[in-house]
């Protein structure tokens, strides 16, 4: 993150840009989750950057730029307790890849093909136009579209 300061312990008061350390407390504290220094650190790299898709593997060594010390373990806990505090949504890519966004609201998403992209579609430019029934005692949480992308290949000439 060479847009930021770094500070060796990796917690802190130092000025930085982004959401300050202040912010992110308080954004812990109001879904409800305790803002230990491991949690507000990897809050402020997950957050100071604005709106993003992030994997558990590149926050990891944001992380490890910031001099944070944290284990991969800590990491995927940490984002799935973002995750169930509605701080976060989770993206599951093909089972096998996951992606965290930091923007919660409702949207939808491109993913290209074989690159980690992800692209965010607004909400209303998807036009789901009928759901199906949910099965008894459930009902639909949210809708998420993910549309695959591919780069055309330029034609030789």
């Amino acid at each position: 993150m060479s847009d930021l300061i770094s500070q060796d312990a990796g917690y802190g008061s130092t000025a930085r840009k982004g959401c300050p350390f202040h912010d992110i407390r308080q954004r812990l504290r109001r879904v409800g989750l305790r803002p230990t220094r491991q949690r507000v650190s990897l809050g402020w790299v997950l957050f100071a950057r604005g709106d993003r898709h992030i994997s558990a593997e590149m926050l990891y060594e944001e992380a490890m730029k910031e001099k944070i010390p944290v284990s991969l373990a800590t990491i995927y806990n940490t984002l799935h307790q973002f995750t169930q505090a509605g701080l976060l949504r989770e993206l599951a890519i093909d089972g096998a890849k996951t992606f965290f966004d930091t923007d919660s609201s409702e949207h939808h998403h491109f993913v290209v093909d074989g690159e980690n992209t992800v692209i965010d579609i607004p909400a209303e430019a998807v036009d789901v136009a009928a759901l199906p029934e949910p099965p008894a005692g459930y009902e639909i949480a949210r809708v998420d579209v993910v549309v695959r992308l591919r780069k055309i290949e330029a034609a030789e000439g």
